[in-house]
């Protein structure tokens, strides 16, 4: 067997060598924050009463801890790569061939055993669900309502989704349906974080276009671009299409007035295991919701409920940070995505709504013999480990001149403010294969005020309408080779790394006009950074 890298003091002599010695960056969040978090999270954890929060990992010695915080202090020197950064997925990363199978690959540093459990998972992540009555019983269940047959249908080879485009379907981007609260009751919900919004009454959490034989899709999604030039410091024009949707031929009345419609393309699905093995109180200690050392960034996090376990705790998946855990998410997207029941989520009508009585009176899938959900536990398991161990992709090109001289835009941009570029993961975590190890994600997993122009006006959780969590960046250079397209952002209207950037307002306005005022070459050798990831 294998063992995740383990880092000597000789390896960590190393890695450290000739970073710089930048202040430890301070334990900032509000004490609600704290509080809640206090009695919930492993690394967290109190006896007795609200005794201030710890502001060190308690996984880790005071030596390692020291080792940590050095090793993971950005860099200074943009003369040479920094060790290790090839490997931006730690031990596990992909040194396989870049190809569109680039985001397929399970974690280098795995078991053989697990490679099978890897492959089994990788089965079910492309399975196609049948409507009921089926006879490919275990295959029984789909929707009634859905927005794909299959999960690999909307992770489209494990990477990014795309938004309408001509002919193409909208079935890699969705709309989440929510409204906020309107009254003492509810808002008491989102407070006692019960709820993180509320759905429309007729066509619930969001829409789904499809339907089982028998029964109308909910509507279809439409989305009408307009152009909005930008001109950079040197004169260069940029088109950004600025997009505006609504639904057609709604299947069941009119959405409620209040309700909100944000798009949401599938993010790509490497590196997920890493994520999820993150100290929590690494996340928290780049929070400053009040930007007290007046940087102008202001990241939060996302306190949730743990809809599998009750508890309050640290939200790190989705665009707005609202889910706690991959296998909350992938429950998540049983019920919503495919309209599959759990046992954790026991939804055998998906999505569907009291208001729809049709889509309630059609059959489910669940099998007696099989379990008392759709997808009995062991699917859940499998299509979990599967997401936890797709492998990121090792970089590329790290020594050029022009993606270190990108790197060091980067980094006096100000991008890293958000773009945290490394974390160090857990000891003790489940999995061997993603404990202790130097990862590279360039996220810090807090939300972020990203301004009007990204704005979606749709809370969730403790997510405002213009908030939203700061994606990874490991494998963005890779959006082509694997999707065969390069649509960026939530909702894909960036058609460009470049025009990424320049929708970035709020506390992202500096980096963007600092990006928008630079020299041509110099915008030119951030994106070649950007596509090394």
């Amino acid at each position: 067997m294998r063992r995740p890298v383990d880092f000597s003091r000789r390896a960590w002599r190393a890695a450290i060598h000739g970073l710089s010695l930048r202040k430890t960056p301070r334990y900032r969040m509000d004490r609600r924050a704290l509080l809640l978090l206090a009695v919930t999270l492993s690394t967290s954890a109190f006896a007795g009463g609200p005794a201030a929060p710890p502001t060190s990992r308690t996984d880790l010695t005071p030596q390692d801890q020291a080792r940590v915080l050095a090793v993971t202090r950005p860099t200074s020197d943009f003369t040479k790569p920094e060790p290790f950064e090839l490997m931006q997925g730690g031990a596990g990363t992909s040194r396989k061939d870049v190809d569109r199978d680039a985001f397929s690959q399970s974690s280098a540093n795995i078991t053989f055993e697990e490679e099978g459990t890897f492959k089994l998972g990788n089965a079910l992540f492309r399975k196609n669900w049948v409507s009921s009555p089926s006879s490919t019983q275990a295959s029984d269940g789909l929707g009634p309502l859905f927005n794909e047959r299959a999960c690999q249908n909307c992770h489209l080879k494990d990477g990014r989704g795309r938004p309408p485009e001509g002919d193409a379907g909208s079935t890699s981007m969705f709309l989440r349906l929510a409204r906020d609260a309107s009254s003492a009751e509810e808002r008491a919900a989102l407070a006692d974080h019960k709820l993180l919004s509320f759905p429309d009454p007729v066509y619930g959490a969001q829409l789904q276009d499809l339907a089982v034989p028998g029964l109308k899709g909910e509507g279809r999604v439409r989305v009408v671009y307009t152009e909005e030039k930008v001109t950079l410091g040197d004169g260069t024009v940029v088109a950004l299409r600025k997009p505006s949707y609504s639904v057609e031929n709604l299947g069941y009345g009119p959405l409620d007035p209040r309700t909100t419609l944000s798009p949401r393309l599938t993010p790509p699905m490497i590196g997920l295991g890493l994520i999820e093995q993150i100290a929590p109180v690494d996340i928290l200690a780049r929070a400053d919701p009040d930007d007290r050392d007046g940087d102008g960034i202001s990241g939060r996090p996302n306190i949730v409920r743990d809809a599998l376990s009750g508890k309050i705790t640290l939200g790190r998946f989705g665009w707005k940070a609202q889910t706690a855990s991959i296998r909350q998410q992938a429950v998540d997207a049983f019920a919503g995505d495919i309209g599959i029941s759990t046992p954790e989520m026991p939804k055998h009508w998906g999505d569907c709504t009291e208001a729809e009585k049709d889509c309630l009176a059609m059959p489910n899938g669940v099998q007696q013999r099989l379990g008392t959900a759709e997808a009995p536990p062991p699917v859940v398991d499998l299509v979990t480990f599967y997401s936890q161990n797709l492998a990121v992709p090792a970089r590329r090109d790290i020594g050029t001149q022009q993606v270190l001289a990108g790197k060091k835009q980067f980094y006096q941009m100000g991008c890293i403010s958000c773009h945290t570029p490394k974390f160090v993961t857990m000891r003790g975590t489940p999995n061997k294969a993603q404990a202790f190890q130097l990862i590279w994600p360039y996220s810090d997993f807090l939300l972020h005020d990203m301004g009007e122009g990204l704005a979606d006006g749709q809370r969730v959780g403790e997510a405002s309408g213009s908030e939203w969590r700061t994606p990874p960046l490991w494998g963005i250079g890779l959006t082509a080779t694997v999707n065969g397209n390069a649509f960026y952002l939530h909702d894909g209207r960036a058609r460009t790394l470049a025009e990424a950037v320049l929708w970035h307002g709020g506390e992202g306005e500096k980096a963007r006009d600092r990006f928008a005022g630079a020299a041509a070459a110099d915008r030119d050798a951030l994106i070649k950074f950007l596509e090394s990831l």
